[in-house]
């Protein structure tokens, strides 16, 4: 048995897609600390860490072969005296390969391309890609290591080809998206291909906001009897040692946060990547008093500072004070600018110009319409005016029914709870009150209000939310029929309400904003449902 000690280097990097030359320096950075801090004798990038993941049709620009050629000639150039697996796409004969290439001293000494290509959820590689059928090893200290990416170690087939070839131990390179519950779904897959092998196996994950995706890192080491030997700060960009002694794997552990300090933690960190990588100088918050604009306030200032977010509450003639009261004082808590634009004026000039229209009408949902869009207008002008991005505050159960306003509420470039169900919301806001108590709580414990009519209640319009979010859940997430949902304990016209209103508000949904993936099925890139279709009970 070889029993040379080596230190192994995992780089949990924040990549941006495209960034092909910022992306390098990375990785440069990265095998420099590696060697040199930790002394390592190989560092592990992320999958597709020169260009991002994912990278969609920029692969198909017709520039982008010659730029990553130029980005692994400057890797084999600037990188010395240690083992480098960086991800790629390589282009070959007219196809492309989702490809890992392991550099050492100015050489490719080995290279493997993906060959489960995953086409769900978020990811559409089949689009790009063609996939590889051969395992890859190379040696690194009289070791023979096994080389795989992302959903190949969610199948039994690679990680037992590479044992087969001979492989005393596995790296895994990933771009794996954050979901509520993926840590515990990527170490059970982990141990069951270390207990199908019997090698040990180092993951390596990116961190960082990407659109709709965000990535948490969480990259780790398993021995070879299935304990854990590395877990990763969740989150956090850095260069992590694990070392190979008597051929045991040893690292250090994170301390595991509750589920809602992971979560919160995600959408702070999509946001700050949104707004930063877009060049925002700041983002605009209508801060209503309520509990969504709360939590979107909080999260913004946790992501940016205090002084790039700008909250503005737009008190109608409906605004209880108790509202104004709350969003003032959550703002001066925040230490966030604050201002107030009452939307009387704009309503009345709107109401105005359309009554000879509406004559013999009676007010309805178009005056409440008209009042969100008023507050629309007013944050995307001071958007226009400062350069700040405004951050919409609607929920995934809202979204899910249409309870908001296109060209109202609505209006925004990012929507950083887009696709948390509303009991979440209620709960992540109890969460960032124990960190510091920013969040009124009277906002948290009120009932919900859109206050667009006197003593308007959410309950109005919606079942009650410890209701409504189950049957979403089920209906949306796991594509449940109304009848196997109704089975679930659920009364049937309750379901079918849901449903249908799920069904009649996609074309609103294809009209949001983006913001970051936090359930198994988010809304946009990964629900893709037909505007225009009858499909009843189905």
């Amino acid at each position: 048995m070889n029993n040379r000690s080596l230190t192994l280097a995992l780089a949990q990097l924040n990549l941006w897609v495209g960034d092909v030359e910022g992306n390098v320096g990375k990785i440069v950075a990265a095998a420099h600390k590696a060697r040199d801090e930790l002394k390592a004798d190989l560092v592990a990038c992320p999958e597709l860490s020169l260009i991002g993941y994912p990278p969609d049709d920029l692969l198909l620009r017709s520039g982008l072969p010659a730029v990553i050629e130029a980005g692994v000639q400057r890797l084999l150039t600037e990188v010395q005296g240690i083992t480098l697996i960086v991800g790629l796409p390589e282009y070959r004969d007219g196809a492309i390969y989702n490809a890992a290439w392991v550099l050492r001293d100015g050489a490719v000494i080995a290279r493997y391309r993906k060959q489960h290509l995953p086409n769900y959820g978020v990811f559409d590689d089949r689009r790009h890609y063609r996939p590889g059928f051969s395992p890859c090893l190379f040696e690194l200290g009289g070791r023979r290591i096994g080389l795989t990416i992302c959903e190949d170690i969610w199948l039994s087939q690679p990680a037992a080809q590479a044992r087969d070839a001979g492989a005393e131990l596995l790296i895994n390179i990933n771009a794996s998206p954050y979901e509520l519950g993926k840590s515990a779904q990527r170490r059970r897959t982990l141990d069951s291909r270390v207990a199908e092998t019997g090698l040990p196996i180092l993951y390596v994950n990116c961190v960082g906001g990407q659109d709709e995706v965000v990535y948490d890192g969480d990259s780790c080491a398993l021995r070879a009897d299935g304990s854990l030997a590395f877990a990763a700060p969740l989150w956090e960009e850095g260069v992590h040692a694990v070392r190979l002694e008597n051929g045991r794997l040893e690292g250090a552990l994170r301390a595991e946060p509750s589920e809602e300090a992971v979560v919160y933690q995600g959408l702070v960190r999509a946001t700050r990547d949104y707004v930063d990588r877009n060049g925002f100088p700041g983002a605009l918050i209508g801060l209503s008093g309520g509990i969504d604009s709360a939590l979107v306030a909080a999260i913004a200032a946790d992501a940016l500072g205090a002084e790039r977010v700008w909250g503005v509450s737009m008190p109608s003639r409906y605004t209880l004070e108790m509202s104004n009261d709350d969003a003032r004082l959550e703002a001066e808590a925040l230490g966030i600018r604050y201002s107030t634009l009452p939307i009387e004026r704009a309503f009345g000039a709107f109401t105005e110009t359309l009554a000879e229209s509406f004559a013999g009408r009676k007010p309805d949902l178009t005056e409440e319409n008209l009042q969100s869009r008023s507050r629309g207008v007013l944050l995307m002008a001071l958007s226009n005016k400062f350069g700040q991005v405004v951050l919409t505050t609607g929920n995934k159960s809202e979204m899910a029914v249409g309870y908001a306003t296109l060209y109202g509420d609505m209006c925004g470039g990012f929507a950083p709870i887009k696709d948390c169900y509303k009991t979440l919301v209620y709960r992540l806001a109890r969460y960032r009150n124990t960190l510091s108590p920013v969040i009124p709580e009277r906002v948290i414990v009120r009932p919900p209000s859109a206050e667009l009519r006197p003593d308007q209640k959410d309950s109005d319009s919606l079942p009650p939310y410890e209701v409504l979010d189950p049957v979403l859940e089920a209906y949306v997430e796991d594509s449940r029929s109304i009848p196997e949902i109704v089975a679930m304990g659920f009364d049937e016209a309750v379901v079918r309400r849901v449903a249908g209103l799920v069904r009649r508000s996609e074309y609103k949904r294809r009209q949001a904003p983006p913001g970051p993936k936090i359930t198994r099925c988010a809304f946009g890139r990964e629900r893709r449902y037909p505007i225009t279709a009858l499909y009843g009970d189905i």
